[in-house]
């Protein structure tokens, strides 16, 4: 993968696209510090191009992962600077994925209200936002019935050439159905929605939800009272994380889960 990226960086024509997948790789293995520089670097590369729509879909990248890792406040920011460039389709999405709830729900409603007929908002970004939603209003089942209308379609894989998030509308519904039978204490049907995302690496690439899926998973197994397979997918995505940096919240909750199943 070195090779390949120092050859992508010596290309003006791929040089920014190669930061941004080099951000997207470090911060799958839980290296967010040396993510963030080369998402940075990506956005410069952009902005001195004058591209305003890929500098913030960049940011968009970067918040979104930033919310999963739950870093919300660095969430928000990147989010609030990206909508200040751009009001494109996938980024309004990935900034309500990465956003607060108050603010999520008039990003929702501005999808709905410019994209009533597109095929990915109506398959994949609504039922996907509206779940979020649900789920931070305390109501898992309803998030669940939200994303029934997404499951002929959530294998999908983004167009070749699309400047879209990475992972816009690739196994999002599936981790956020597996977040809602968490949330409603239905630990072997979360499970299920984890081991689809871990089976699908192809479609996954080196989205972050790639990695916390096997965080989720063990989490999945804790709450089912399957110790042994939490204790192995816990361990798992340990050392999956094992030079991530220590500053991150699920990390360091991953860590304390893990040592009370010892």
């Amino acid at each position: 993968m070195e090779l390949e990226a120092a050859r992508g960086r010596g290309d003006s024509a791929t040089k920014e696209s190669m930061a941004n997948t080099e951000g997207f790789v470090l911060a799958y293995a839980g290296r967010l510090q040396e993510a963030r520089a080369m998402s940075r670097r990506a956005e410069d590369f952009a902005r001195q191009a004058d591209r305003k729509g890929t500098e913030a879909l960049y940011q968009t990248d970067a918040a979104v992962r930033e919310a999963l890792f739950g870093n919300a406040q660095a969430a928000k920011q990147s989010a609030t600077a990206a909508l200040r460039l751009s009001q494109s389709r996938d980024l309004v999405y990935g900034a309500a994925l990465a956003g607060d709830s108050s603010r999520s729900q008039g990003l929702v409603d501005d999808l709905s209200r410019r994209f009533p007929e597109d095929t990915r908002v109506r398959f994949a970004y609504m039922p996907t936002l509206l779940a979020l939603l649900a789920l931070n209003h305390n109501a898992p089942s309803k998030a669940v019935e939200l994303l029934q209308t997404a499951i002929p379609y959530e294998d999908g894989v983004r167009s070749a050439g699309s400047e879209i998030l990475i992972g816009a509308g690739t196994l999002y519904p599936n981790y956020v159905r597996g977040q809602a039978y968490l949330a409603a204490g239905q630990g072997r049907e979360a499970a299920i929605e984890f081991q689809k995302i871990l089976a699908h690496r192809g479609i996954v690439l080196s989205d972050p939800i790639g990695a916390l899926a096997q965080l989720q998973l063990a989490r999945a197994y804790a709450f089912s009272g399957d110790r042994d397979n939490a204790r192995a997918a816990y361990k798992d995505f340990l050392s999956l994380w094992k030079n991530a940096d220590s500053s991150i919240p699920v990390f360091n909750q991953a860590k304390a889960e893990y040592a009370k199943l010892q």
